[in-house]
């Protein structure tokens, strides 16, 4: 994440539409596994600016670790939150330290994807559970992927084989942000052929009808969080922005 970008991204992780759903979307599948238990061990890989975290220690108790050394300086000043700088390819912590390894938008940051994950399982506890998400599908790449330096889009098919390697068995997986791939498509589409050369990249957040208030905020948080209604009876959806795997470590 770019310096000048990471404080704007602090406010958005906390108001923007896209954020809040999420996060309801991703409690929801931590809770059907964590119902009634207490005292859980959560790894939180790629903390970001901490609402991510924030969420996570409503189920135990949260270690965090973020690769940007500016972001866990800034989470110290703003939240006096002690975030481990470090990366998901070499985690600094004993094999078999966590009840539940998270990392949510962050594996396709890094460019040896496979020893991303084989590292989040590596520090899980036998039993315990691996809980990822990444953005979907090559056809959505845009500026927005540039400046959030990722490497790559995943399909279900191609994120789920940087699993076989590992002792573990896929709970749930799903695609998700179904309803709104269809705009988003066009929309990226669009804005591909129609981006000038010499232009700087432009995240999607920063967009008409993006930011964290308004009526179409409003809207689309509404229609993205009505996925839970499928995601909570672990119905997969087809197709979406970005993909969900639970595992269990066996």
């Amino acid at each position: 994440m770019k310096a000048e970008y990471y404080k704007e991204y602090y406010h958005l992780e906390r108001k923007n539409w896209w954020f809040l759903a999420r996060k309801q979307l991703l409690r929801q599948q931590i809770q059907l596994v964590f119902e009634g238990k207490k005292d859980i061990r959560i790894l939180n890989v790629g903390a970001a600016l901490g609402a991510s975290t924030l969420m996570l220690q409503e189920f135990g108790t949260v270690t965090s670790l973020e690769y940007d050394k500016s972001c866990c300086d800034f989470v110290r000043d703003e939240l006096g939150m002690d975030f481990i700088n470090g990366s998901i390819t070499e985690l600094p912590f004993t094999d078999a330290s966590f009840d539940l390894v998270c990392a949510f938008d962050v594996v396709e940051h890094v460019q040896d994807d496979l020893l991303a994950i084989a590292e989040l399982h590596r520090v899980c506890k036998p039993g315990g559970y691996v809980f990822t998400t990444v953005p979907a599908f090559k056809t959505l790449w845009s500026e927005h992927d540039e400046i959030n330096e990722h490497f790559r889009r995943y399909t279900m098919r191609r994120y789920l084989a940087l699993f076989a390697p590992q002792k573990s068995a896929i709970l749930f997986r799903s695609y998700f942000n179904f309803w709104l791939f269809p705009p988003i498509l066009l929309v990226r589409i669009i804005s591909n052929l129609f981006r000038k050369k010499d232009a700087p990249p432009k995240s999607d957040f920063g967009k008409a009808g993006t930011s964290g208030s308004g009526a179409v905020s409003s809207l689309l948080f509404r229609i993205f969080k009505s996925e839970s209604l499928f995601l909570k009876r672990r119905i997969s959806l087809p197709v979406g922005v970005s993909l969900m795997v639970l595992a269990q470590k066996q």
